[in-house]
């Protein structure tokens, strides 16, 4: 299916009005276990931002990879509130960590709250998903989920000593975004597969996909903050340059600076001494050494990957609305 501007059903909404029934239970589920007896706050910070209006990509590929290798029990419900409150755990406590104000248009928790508030929620979250991984009795799926957790708090964790470095590498990168974006995808595909007790070739075919998916997501992300539009991204263009965050396109850009393009960098990002003018510079130097063409080339290639894995498995309607998902992400940049 053709994934131009004009599609009139975008996959993620395609997957939603395949998966609706599973995602009304993941929704009452959710609801349920965010409650607590003892502490009100946490259902409503929770509520503040689980409510928001998010896709529910996460919990909608583990639903998808499931129903794709036949699973017909009620574990991968569990599942996807387990991904969907591992997800919500990390915003919360990046939106500490990056001193955000805003997140999907609404006032970030930290903001109507305080710092506290969303740390500690966050981890009653990492808490109530561990309970929820361990309700479907499988050591392997506790183990890959539980890998996902520490993979994201250890990119985190990366991400604050690459942050504004210029050393940083494009592996370096890589590795971070797997961290912040891709490990979750891929555990999300990954145990709804594992559940399904389909072969282990297809099971890492799913991780595989997610993988992929997610690391085309981010790359994509980040080069629409030096070429999107700002009405259809919900981003200022130039927000990474300002907040001094080293993406592809700056790192690329980096990589072939001469002597004075350099001092530019270190002056803007490294020192974070930033002047009027200079975004404009930025974009200048970018377009030079054609950064944002090779940045949008790394984000196709990683889709292609994502749909090269999906293609190992059974033919199935879901498997096509998955193969396009990976068309889409890109889809914008392309």
């Amino acid at each position: 299916m053709s994934l131009d501007a004009d599609a009139s059903v975008k996959p993620h909404e395609s997957l939603a009005a395949t998966l609706a029934g599973d995602l009304e239970r993941v929704n009452a589920l959710i609801r349920e276990r965010m409650a607590s007896k003892h502490a009100p706050r946490i259902p409503e910070v929770t509520a503040h931002l689980v409510e928001a209006g998010g896709k529910r990509l996460r919990p909608m590929l583990t639903l998808a990879a499931a129903r794709l290798c036949g699973y017909e029990g009620e574990n991968h419900v569990r599942l996807a509130a387990t991904v969907e409150f591992i997800h919500t755990a990390t915003l919360l406590h990046d939106d500490v960590v990056d001193e955000s104000k805003q997140r999907r248009g609404r006032p970030t928790a930290n903001l109507l709250w305080d710092n506290k508030s969303s740390v500690l929620v966050g981890d009653y979250l990492f808490a109530r998903s561990f309970q929820l991984m361990t309700d479907t009795g499988s050591l392997t799926v506790l183990r890959i989920l539980s890998d996902a957790a520490a993979t994201i708090a250890e990119g985190e964790v990366l991400q604050l000593t690459a942050a504004a470095n210029l050393s940083t590498t494009e592996d370096i990168y890589i590795q971070v975004v797997r961290g912040k974006t891709a490990a979750l995808f891929a555990a999300a595909c990954e145990v709804g597969g594992e559940i399904a007790g389909v072969p282990q070739e297809q099971v890492e075919a799913l991780r595989t996909y997610g993988d992929a998916l997610g690391i085309a997501f981010q790359i994509a992300d980040d080069l629409l903050d030096y070429g999107g539009d700002a009405n259809a991204t919900g981003k200022n263009v130039g927000d990474d340059f300002r907040e001094r965050k080293l993406t592809l396109p700056v790192i690329k850009a980096v990589a072939k600076a001469d002597a004075d393009e350099r001092a530019f960098w270190e002056r803007t990002i490294q020192k974070g001494d930033q002047r009027d003018g200079d975004l404009d510079e930025a974009l200048r130097l970018i377009a030079k050494h054609g950064t944002m063409e090779a940045t949008r080339a790394d984000a196709l290639r990683w889709s292609e990957t994502a749909k090269d894995a999906m293609r190992l498995l059974p033919e199935h309607a879901l498997r096509e609305t998955l193969i396009d998902l990976a068309d889409y992400v890109v889809a914008r940049i392309s």
